[in-house]
């Protein structure tokens, strides 16, 4: 923790700033204030939020994957296995219960429970992804639909192809990289680079039998193989965005990949998003970003990570060329004063915040407040991602509130390309993952009293 005199509380409202941000939002659904769980939670409320759209919905989602509680759907996530009888006979049967649970009108919110016999929920014919419980709410849906039906098709061919990165069918392509670091400065310059080995990949997974069983057991026709490999592509990006980006905000911000003992990560406010499945070599790109690196730790923290995943955060030296993973359940100022401060774990050279959503509620901003002002007063380089331009707008407001001292932001050139609809409110536009960020480092004020230091001291 850092020192009473450093960890100063600011004063002002968080209101009291002007958007720093000029460019039109993207409207996303806000996060819910209220809530009858205990603890601020991303990964509750936006659980929760469901009912806020669509009442009912919350339970429709348990009752298809078999649970009786939102604790054992939470357990699930974590990676332990629930109480009740979760689980599916058949791929047949997994997948039309997880259709089901996209099974509301658009328009009117009517779950299937609450439709008169003459009526029934049929999917638009377009986008195959949302439902209407009759041609007249379809027909006063069209004018919100239609900007983003064709998105939402994309969305709905990727929700089944995700399968087969669940199953190992699908393997991301690895191993060095042919071209240098800073030629590759984005997803179109890192396909060009994968090119030959990417064409090898995705045309084996095409033609194989896990693609063929994959659409018989989801029960629709097979998509042209344009579409199918477009799908493959996005899913791609979406698996490897996590690691690339961590290795954009290594390079944007100098840090020195080549330090004895090797280089570690923090990423703060983790969760299942980040750990459950997260398999030893998923970040593996992140290393052949950095030849010659002599070592990459990335320690996942936060309160919702996976059971499964790995809890050993050792600060034994690493190979040169390894990237070793591991996580702490706990929040990030209790774990830096009981393993950093005690010299268990090594410094961070880079804190990374995966939509830590501090913006969303005054619940969420407060829970998020010990961690921001340690990485201010620590002086930690340090990044965040979120997913649309709203929520930059909103964050750099409450960064510039604490004085935090803004590097950088923009666009992230290794964001997801799988574009993430709003599950309750499917007529919003589709959001993608880490689509912006956000570099700080320290305070604005420690900046400014050392400019002036710097100033006296060529004076004198």
């Amino acid at each position: 923790m850092a020192p009473r005199s450093r960890r100063r509380r600011h004063k002002k409202p968080l209101s009291s700033v002007a958007p720093v941000v000029v460019t039109p939002p993207t409207v996303v659904t806000p996060v819910p204030l209220t809530l009858s769980k205990p603890g601020p939670s991303i990964d509750t409320l936006g659980f929760f939020s469901l009912e806020n759209n669509v009442p009912g919905l919350s339970q429709l989602i348990l009752q298809k994957l078999n649970m009786k509680s939102y604790e054992e759907y939470k357990l699930v996530l974590d990676g332990g296995t629930p109480v009740s009888g979760f689980g599916f006979r058949c791929p047949q049967e997994m997948f039309q219960k997880m259709e089901d649970t996209f099974r509301f009108c658009a328009y009117c919110r009517a779950l299937p429970s609450g439709l008169s016999d003459s009526k029934v929920l049929r999917h638009c014919k377009r986008c195959r992804n949302v439902y209407y419980c009759g041609p007249e709410c379809q027909r006063s849906d069209w004018p919100a639909h239609r900007r983003v039906c064709q998105e939402l098709r994309l969305v709905a061919v990727d929700r089944l192809m995700e399968w087969l990165l669940v199953t190992g069918d699908f393997v991301l392509p690895s191993g060095p990289w042919s071209w240098l670091t800073e030629v590759v400065q984005g997803w179109d310059s890192w396909f060009s680079m994968r090119r030959l080995q990417l064409d090898s990949t995705l045309d084996a997974v095409l033609n194989s039998q896990a693609m063929t069983t994959l659409w018989a057991s989801a029960g629709r026709s097979r998509p042209d193989p344009h579409v199918l490999q477009g799908s493959l592509k996005r899913l791609l990006t979406d698996a490897l965005s996590r690691p690339l980006t961590l290795g954009f905000g290594l390079r944007a911000l100098g840090i020195n990949v080549r330090k004895v003992g090797g280089s570690t990560v923090h990423v703060v406010g983790a969760s299942h998003a980040e750990t459950f499945l997260t398999r030893p070599g998923d970040y593996d790109e992140l290393g052949y970003m950095f030849p010659g690196h002599l070592g990459l730790r990335v320690i996942m923290v936060g309160i919702d990570i996976a059971a499964g995943f790995s809890q050993s955060t050792s600060a034994s030296l690493l190979e040169p060329g390894t990237v070793q993973l591991s996580g702490h359940r706990g929040l990030y100022h209790d774990f830096w004063e009981e393993q950093v401060e005690t010299g268990q774990i090594a410094h961070p050279d880079l804190v990374v915040a995966f939509h830590p959503g501090f913006h969303a509620s005054s619940d969420l901003t407060e829970s998020w407040l010990p961690t921001l002002l340690l990485l201010r007063d620590y002086e930690i380089p340090t990044m965040i991602t979120v997913y649309s331009n709203q929520e930059l707008t909103a964050s750099l407001q409450i960064l510039v509130d604490l004085d935090m001292h803004i590097t950088a932001y923009g666009a992230n050139p290794f964001a997801s390309l799988k574009p993430e609809q709003v599950y309750s409110n499917p007529n919003k536009q589709p959001v993608y993952c880490s689509a912006y960020y956000v570099m700080f480092l320290g305070s604005s004020c420690q900046l400014d009293k050392r400019q002036l230091e710097e100033k006296v001291d060529g004076e004198v």
